[in-house]
């Protein structure tokens, strides 16, 4: 026994070591950490449990019957964040670039079904090569099996990609298909074709960071949600994004006890609206003083950075944040912002995540690239979101209500719960100055003074229409409150709107407006 013992002991303590000592000093070089340093930075300390620590490729093809991959290039197990159950993957990419073939694959696999059968969360921290030439169709065959499961498990346990270093080809249209994309400054790219590629086809020079580096993707295509200045940081904003999910769908997000009183008032948001319309001012500050402790958790800050999105607590129960910002583009919403608000808006409806949303709109973002580019087909994907969700829905109009967007986000007609509104708000079809020039046109051109005429029309208008007031008495907002009752009344309204259950009709599913 004692000689057997001894060779599991040494087996194991192979695999362990990954590549070897000059591998791992050479990733640590980059910055970077080895697979599990990874996943004991991510878990709670002592936690983790290994799965398939043994699996072997079976591939005999160009001398891969003499080469032994230590753990089959991943390493694969579950433990725990805050002492709930998670799931993880973690790529080796000091054992063959940490390449993807059928076993390594199915390593994968196996954590995800179990993910599904027991309901939590997979994160998967990803730094390989990409597929396993050698292997071929057997390689292409573990990706597409990867690629199915985050597609059953879509909408059913939180699925969290973590991109720690190359992410190229077929393999990064699984962090695509998850729920949240991590990335770190400098050491993370994903492309679909490298630059040596383009360089080829298109003409196109291209550096790896321009074409897929992280600012690339928080910045330009949308397609990562996080950016990080390292890996331990990374790893940190992970944990915290658990923190605010619930383990998969069957659950509600986990309430967190909150010395913040829930009917603080905010007094500092009586004053933050500037005196004129046409100016602007930060909506970040009116979602910090309404969180819990001023803390709010952002989600793309980079990306069509008109809308606002991220999570935060108010009295203790998570919240998906939608929010108009005036400081970009007036707040108007284009074709990434609609990307960006309903995707985030599906998520946490899959999630049981109650929808709180700050309004201060003029529109639709008009012009040519707008309409060529789709933003009748994009903007849909806003009213569609909105209206499919079933969870909580509280909006606040702070300023700004015009029109479509308006309607767009989370109106009354849209299935809002409940509808506040500040006494500043302006909620109408149009901008007052639009508005009086086509209901006075007439009037202004006959006039023999048409400015002076104009400004007095701009004024009735606004006396009549631009206030929350017409709204109010047609019961399409439900109350009217100061600025500094704002979290006191959405707290509250969070907290009434806690057992609620509502349905849709039955269906395969929806045709979303993609």
């Amino acid at each position: 026994m004692g000689d057997k013992r001894e060779a599991f002991l040494g087996l194991k303590a192979k695999i362990t070591a990954g590549g070897g000592e000059q591998k791992i000093e050479k990733q640590h070089a980059l910055g970077k950490m080895t697979a599990r340093e990874r996943i004991a930075a991510l878990l709670d300390p002592g936690s983790f449990v290994e799965t398939d620590m043994y699996v072997e490729h079976r591939c005999a093809y160009f001398g891969m019957d003499r080469t032994e991959i230590p753990g089959e290039g991943v390493v694969t197990g579950y433990g725990a964040i805050d002492g709930r159950c998670v799931y993880v993957f973690s790529q080796d990419f000091t054992t063959l670039g940490g390449t993807l073939g059928e076993m390594h694959a199915a390593k994968i696999c196996k954590i995800m079904d179990l993910a599904l059968k027991t309901g939590a969360p997979v994160i998967g921290i990803n730094d390989s090569g990409g597929a396993r030439i050698q292997e071929a169709v057997d390689a292409m065959r573990g990706y597409g099996n990867i690629f199915y499961r985050n597609t059953i498990a879509s909408g059913v346990v939180p699925q969290i990609s973590v991109i720690m270093g190359p992410c190229a080809g077929g393999a990064t249209y699984s962090p695509a298909l998850t729920d949240f994309v991590f990335m770190v400054d400098k050491t993370s790219n994903m492309f679909i074709t490298g630059p040596q590629v383009i360089k080829a086809v298109t003409g196109e020079d291209v550096s790896v960071d321009a074409l897929g580096g992280p600012m690339t993707h928080n910045a330009i295509s949308g397609v990562a949600h996080f950016l990080s200045p390292d890996e331990r940081a990374c790893l940190a904003d992970v944990r915290r994004l658990v923190g605010f999910l619930p383990s998969s769908n069957r659950d509600l997000p986990p309430v967190a006890e909150s010395p913040d009183p829930a009917d603080r008032l905010c007094g500092e948001l009586e004053t933050l609206l500037p005196e004129a319309s046409n100016r602007t001012y930060d909506m970040k500050k009116i979602i910090l003083s309404v969180a819990d402790h001023n803390d709010f958790f952002e989600v793309q800050p980079w990306y069509a950075q008109n809308i606002v999105i991220g999570f935060a607590r108010i009295g203790g129960r998570p919240a998906g944040i939608i929010a108009s910002q005036p400081q970009v583009m007036a707040g108007c919403i284009d074709i990434n912002a609609s990307d960006k608000a309903s995707r985030f808006i599906s998520i946490c409806d899959s999630f049981n995540v109650p929808l709180v949303s700050f309004v201060d709109v003029p529109g639709y973002m008009p012009g040519l690239g707008q309409e060529h580019g789709g933003i009748i087909r994009h903007g849909a994907k806003l009213l569609y979101a909105y209206s499919e969700a079933t969870v909580p829905k509280v909006t606040v109009i702070v300023r700004k209500a015009y029109g479509g967007a308006y309607i767009a986000m989370c109106s009354r007609y849209m299935g809002a719960d409940m509808v506040l509104a500040w006494p500043g708000a302006e909620i109408a079809i149009m901008g007052p100055d639009g508005a009086a020039n086509i209901i006075f046109r007439k009037e202004i051109e006959s006039s023999p003074n048409p400015g002076e005429t104009r400004k007095k029309k701009i004024g009735e208008y606004v006396a009549e229409f631009a206030t929350p007031w017409q709204a109010a008495r047609r019961g399409d907002i439900d109350d009217v409150i100061e600025p500094s009752e704002t979290r006191k009344r959405v707290a509250s309204a969070l907290g009434m709107l806690a057992a609620k259950r509502e349905s849709r009709p039955a269906k395969k599913h929806g045709n979303f407006p993609v």
